[in-house]
């Protein structure tokens, strides 16, 4: 069986004021192309479908878009909820789509949700459906004894159906490490505080692939076989050195699993500038890419500039930051990180945990921490509805 992993689409995403919908338009029609030519047998999505918990009317648009190709090439879809979605709305309509090959765990409800498929050697394969869990609502349910989500990934895990006669896949959208060891990050992710997020992929050494999202950044945690795919799309400059791909999954009859990794093109790429104005606007630099591309630049005059920035975008249309390099700005940050930086760096979640240890002398508890994520959760979904 053959199927491409997915993850971390965030339909609707604007990045420094730019909205990313054609850029993912035009990805999306890559990987109904790639599914079409390999002939994949489903496609996997693991979670994040959207950028918001309620996305605008055209990422919804996209989507349906989306898996409707899929399914008229007869392709099966199977998507859970991420961290960013609703997954209440994501579960409207599921038993109707499930009848037409697309299944949505927008949440979890008293037992993990499974699909079976089989390809056309008639060799089976059961699909278990992990969407983004809440602990504390978890715990409260399911009388756990840790609001935490290792406790409640276990939990969830422990009521699948198992037949032994198939091959095991999990979708899951969780901050997952490997015998302790960080995964790679991005900025564009939402870093969980403490460890409290954290779990171990020892949990999944029964399944022969485990589809990860919730990290942008395409990785391996301790096997092929456990893997994150990344977001299709670049969505920070800190992944602007890092090609995208999308993961073709083969499993084996035998149980054998291989992993190949399939380029994406983007619309636009994302790169980096670094120089002097004149420098960075004469022709020999601006040809030396495309002028199109998603750019950060920056100026390392020394001088006072009259309109660096209107004087880039007349090169550069989609200039998306810019930034200087020089004596005043090194002396400026030698007195610490400025505001900006830990706007970008830090939730609002770590500020106030990073400000409660500097208050009270100590770190949050457990129970202090999930009510300040909560909190946090509240504000945004708040704004979102605003």
């Amino acid at each position: 069986m053959k199927f491409l992993h997915l993850s971390d689409l965030h339909l609707g995403k604007r990045v420094h004021a730019f909205s990313m919908l054609e850029d993912q338009r035009f990805v999306l029609e890559q990987i109904a192309q790639m599914a079409r030519a390999q002939r994949v047998d489903a496609v996997v999505i693991a979670g994040d479908i959207y950028d918001k918990s309620i996305p605008p009317a055209e990422a919804v648009g996209l989507f349906d878009s989306f898996f409707t190709s899929l399914r008229a090439e007869g392709i099966p879809v199977l998507a859970i909820g991420g961290n960013h979605d609703s997954g209440e709305r994501l579960n409207f309509g599921q038993t109707l789509l499930a009848r037409q090959g697309v299944y949505l765990a927008g949440t979890f409800g008293e037992e993990l949700e499974s699909v079976e498929l089989c390809d056309a050697d008639g060799c089976r394969v059961q699909f278990h459906l992990l969407p983004w869990l809440r602990p504390m609502e978890l715990r409260e349910r399911m009388g756990l004894a840790e609001s935490t989500q290792q406790c409640a990934v276990q939990a969830a895990l422990d009521t699948a159906e198992w037949d032994d006669g198939a091959r095991h896949v999990l979708l899951a959208h969780a901050f997952v490490t490997a015998g302790g060891a960080l995964p790679e990050q991005s900025e564009s992710e939402i870093i969980p505080v403490g460890g409290l997020d954290a779990v171990d992929a020892a949990l999944f050494d029964k399944y022969d692939y485990v589809a990860l999202g919730h990290l942008h950044r395409a990785q391996r945690l301790g096997r092929d076989s456990v893997r994150y795919a990344g977001s299709p799309l670049k969505y920070s400059f800190s992944e602007a050195k890092y090609p995208k791909s999308v993961p073709l999954v083969t499993l084996g009859a035998c149980g054998e699993t291989a992993v190949e990794l399939l380029p994406l093109k983007p619309k636009h790429e994302m790169r980096e500038i670094r120089g002097r104005l004149a420098d960075v606007i004469s022709e020999m630099v601006v040809h030396a890419g495309d002028p199109e591309d998603y750019l950060r630049v920056i100026l390392t005059d020394e001088d006072e500039l009259y309109d660096p920035q209107g004087a880039l975008k007349e090169v550069y249309p989609n200039l998306m930051r810019l930034d200087f390099d020089n004596a005043r700005t090194r002396a400026a940050d030698t007195d610490g990180l400025q505001d900006e930086d830990i706007a970008q760096k830090l939730t609002p979640a770590q500020l106030f945990a990073q400000f409660f240890a500097e208050q009270n002398g100590k770190e949050m508890n457990e129970w202090q921490q999930q009510a300040v994520a909560r909190i946090c959760r509240r504000m945004e979904e708040a704004d979102e509805a605003d």
